[in-house]
């Protein structure tokens, strides 16, 4: 994997990097800066983030939220602030693993390997979640537009789905985008 490290020791920061390519890993960039993460993220495109630092400050964990809603990865956070704030803050940034004091270079590869399936587990749930909102509000819209058909047209309740599928399925369109046009229409009509 491409790795991208941030750890404002340079010391901590060679440490890390050879565990990181000792575990077969390629580190493609070293920063000493959180406020080069974002930056860095769009040029080198890395396929897992490891920060390393002290404490998770305000600075990095903003640069976090916005890595993570921008570009989501994994991110591996190796802190010594043990913390039950910090480590909820973290995670609620988007840091897929929160290591403290655990920078042995045995473990580092099962750390990110351990933050690479938690992170795809997320994403799917993050997808999932889209999915159900979308089709709960489609069912909403749908629920809607057979009402204006009802009265409109004098359909029964099946009568209505029946036309909004038929319009669906004649248009190659949504159930759903079929329905927000009826709602819209109506809306246009008075």
């Amino acid at each position: 994997m491409r790795i991208l490290v941030v750890d404002e020791s340079d010391e901590r920061a060679a440490l890390l990097g050879e565990a990181l390519t000792a575990a077969g890993h390629e580190v493609i960039a070293l920063l000493s800066s959180p406020l080069e993460l974002l930056r860095a993220v769009d040029a080198l495109r890395p396929d897992v983030i490891v920060i390393d630092t002290e404490s998770p400050t305000r600075d990095v964990l903003e640069h976090v939220v916005i890595v993570s809603q921008s570009s989501p990865r994994p991110i591996v956070m190796f802190a010594s602030d043990s913390g039950g704030e910090a480590i909820r803050d973290a995670v609620r940034a988007g840091v897929s693993a929160y290591v403290v004091d655990g920078l042995d270079s045995s473990r580092v590869n099962s750390i990110v390997e351990v933050a690479c399936a938690r992170f795809e587990e997320y994403q799917s749930l993050r997808i999932e979640l889209a999915e159900a909102n979308l089709k709960l509000s489609e069912r909403k819209l749908v629920e809607r537009a057979k009402g204006i058909l009802m009265r409109a047209r004098g359909l029964d309740e099946d009568g209505a789905y029946r036309a909004l599928r038929r319009m669906a399925m004649d248009r190659n369109r949504r159930i759903g985008e079929v329905a927000q046009s009826v709602i819209d229409m109506r809306d246009l009509l008075g």
